[in-house]
């Protein structure tokens, strides 16, 4: 007699070389597209960061030039401010000497008389030779 088959969960080694050989060759066959898919999945993900980078990049610049844009305005603003202010300030004095055009003649033409008087003194004064004061006293005569 024949020893009865103890083991009966054991599959029959033809069975499980064939299931074997079959399995090898499913991932043979899936491994080029498994590495294909994950290759496109890891260059989705590099495309989306980069997407992503590259939206933070332009939003960094467009808020540079809203802020660039600003101080421009600012600065704008500020010149007008000032200038608007010189013309006030001009338009006061012009019209301080249109109120006061009478002053104003009067107190030049005492200037340029005072002025004309100490040229012509001084002009009178550097022409003369210096005397001793003998001269002075008699007035030239000696």
């Amino acid at each position: 007699m024949s020893d009865p088959n103890k083991d009966t969960n054991k599959k029959p080694t033809t069975t499980r070389t064939a299931e074997a050989k079959a399995e090898s060759a499913a991932k043979k066959a899936t491994a080029p597209a498994s590495r294909a898919t994950r290759a496109a999945a890891d260059k989705a993900g590099d495309a989306t960061s980069a997407a992503k980078a590259g939206a933070q990049r332009s939003a960094q610049a467009a808020n540079g030039a809203v802020q660039t844009a600003a101080k421009g305005v600012e600065a704008g603003r500020q010149a007008v401010i000032t200038t608007s202010g010189h013309v006030v300030a001009g338009a006061k004095t012009a019209w301080t000497v249109i109120t006061h055009r009478k002053l104003v003649a009067a107190g030049v033409g005492a200037g340029i008389t005072a002025l004309s008087a100490a040229s012509y003194a001084v002009g009178r004064r550097s022409g003369h030779r210096a005397q001793g004061p003998l001269t002075r006293m008699t007035g030239g005569r000696i």
